[in-house]
């Protein structure tokens, strides 16, 4: 015994010396919890990387279902998924990164969240985007990074016309989705009172929509739809009232359609009562009325604005890098790296989404392109923790464009390059299957696919999901999609 117990110290000694000197994890962070920053979070191997999320948000909007939202067609859960759904495997806070330190890899950070005398029910998206600092404690803290993701994507774009930050909604997120049925619904309450002359009822009940992309013509298709059903049935008086307007600054609207589905929708547009104003300017938004340069004063119960994007504050502050000179967003290399000043590539920055021009081509402003680049990415970072070579550049294969336009119609406009399989520029019925079934595949969580396809089928066959009351029927289902 006296000989076995130093030769037995002796064999395990380097072995237990080795395996204390374990490799510390490399931190990730990502700045975002939109297209890409969330699909980067689902597919980045949580196991080899130190994963934190940083956003504003502690869930992911799904965007293109907002719209439907918007006028109850859809419930709002339906088009949120909960980004704590993968903690604790990564680290999430909820805040804002108000500076990044490239060259010590420090991001600064506030807190998004607010003290409980402070939050108010009528806040909505666009006020949490504006604020510069947090009204909570205030006290910022920094963040260390190995690699950094920044997909913080942008902001609406209001080309600083006066007052259309203070009067106007926007649909980027699930709480504007809210603001905006409820200022429906509002709107034709105060048009029921018996004190007001049809003239202020044709004002209130006059919904009027900046911006004829496809989240402008979206919403007012699904708001079309609301009129000519549920409301029609509950208010008839006022339903007759009831005025959609679109416009745009641009001579048609869906800009990057063929020319060909665009008449196809202005057309259908027309006949369902929506009125089209293009190549209309807005002045100024006031309080109940804008100020169109062609038109004079606009009276308005409910202004959706609809513009475009705008940066985001962070990637306006951010020097260090090459920025497109049009929409200002960071230059990116093929393998999606941020490029610095002179040309080179940060090997351990990464921008995608709306933050992030590619320096090859052009790419559009659109989910599609954040969830491509998003999966790209995390591939290609689950293979560099492996130590294994992954040096294919990123690509982007179209799958093409939709737009609802309303009376189960739909547009779908395949590109010159890619697209589906044996479709090419579909309208009508066969495009909004379309729509609604790329819609569906998308949706992430089990919870959303069985909720979703819900309630379109009540829409469709029992008219129920959208019901004017605040209380639903499908609160029966409440529990069982809970457990899911």
């Amino acid at each position: 015994m006296l000989f076995k117990q130093p030769l037995l110290r002796h064999q395990l000694g380097p072995r237990a010396f080795s395996s204390s000197c374990r490799r510390e994890k490399q931190r990730l962070v990502i700045l975002g919890s939109g297209w890409g920053g969330y699909e980067v979070l689902r597919g980045v191997d949580k196991k080899r990387w130190d994963v934190v999320l940083v956003s504003p948000n502690n869930y992911f909007n799904f965007t293109p279902l907002l719209a439907s939202c918007a006028v109850g067609t859809l419930e709002f859960r339906c088009a949120i998924e909960p980004v704590r759904r993968y903690s604790p495997a990564a680290g999430i806070y909820q805040a804002w990164c108000d500076s990044i330190d490239f060259r010590n890899k420090v991001l600064q950070c506030m807190p998004a969240t607010k003290p409980s005398h402070v939050a108010s029910p009528s806040d909505t998206a666009y006020d949490h985007q504006i604020s510069t600092t947090s009204p909570g404690s205030g006290i910022s803290f920094p963040l260390k990074y190995d690699k950094l993701v920044i997909a913080v994507g942008a902001y609406s774009q209001t080309f600083n016309i006066p007052g259309v930050k203070e009067h106007a909604h926007f649909l980027k997120d699930v709480r504007d989705a809210r603001a905006i049925r409820s200022r429906i619904l509002e709107c034709f309450e105060q048009a029921n009172q018996p004190t007001l002359s049809d003239t202020e009822r044709r004002q209130l009940l006059n919904f009027v929509i900046v911006g004829a992309g496809p989240t402008g013509v979206e919403f007012a298709a699904e708001l079309h739809d609301l009129l000519h059903a549920e409301i029609w049935e509950h208010y008839p008086s006022l339903a007759k009232m009831a005025r959609i307007n679109l416009y745009d600054v641009a001579p048609s609207i869906l800009g990057m359609f063929d020319s060909n589905l665009v008449q196809y929708a202005e057309k259908s547009f027309r006949r369902e009562g929506i009125s089209i104003w293009t190549s209309h300017h807005v002045d100024k938004v006031e309080s109940g009325k804008l100020f169109i340069k062609e038109q004079g004063e606009v009276p308005y119960g409910l202004l959706v604005w609809s513009t475009g994007l705008s940066p985001n504050p962070l990637i306006a502050s951010i020097t260090e890098f090459k920025k497109h000179q049009k929409s200002q967003s960071i230059i990116a290399d093929d393998h999606l790296n941020a490029l610095r000043i002179d040309g080179t590539p940060d090997p351990d920055v990464y921008v995608i989404g709306d933050a992030a021009s590619i320096a090859t081509g052009v790419l559009p402003a659109t989910a599609q392109v954040a969830n491509q680049q998003a999966k790209y990415l995390y591939k290609r970072l689950n293979k560099i923790i492996k130590d294994q070579p992954h040096e294919k550049p990123f690509e982007f294969h179209n799958q093409g464009t939709l737009a609802y336009v309303g009376n189960w119609k739909a547009i779908y406009d395949r590109p010159e390059e890619g697209g589906l399989p044996g479709l090419n520029k579909e309208k009508g019925r066969l495009a909004w299957l379309l729509w609604r079934s790329a819609y569906f595949t998308q949706t992430l969580s089990v919870r959303n696919k069985i909720l979703v396809p819900f309630y379109w089928f009540l829409n469709c066959k029992f008219r129920f999901s959208r019901r004017c009351s605040w209380f639903d029927i499908v609160l029966i289902f409440q529990g069982f999609l809970d457990v899911i």
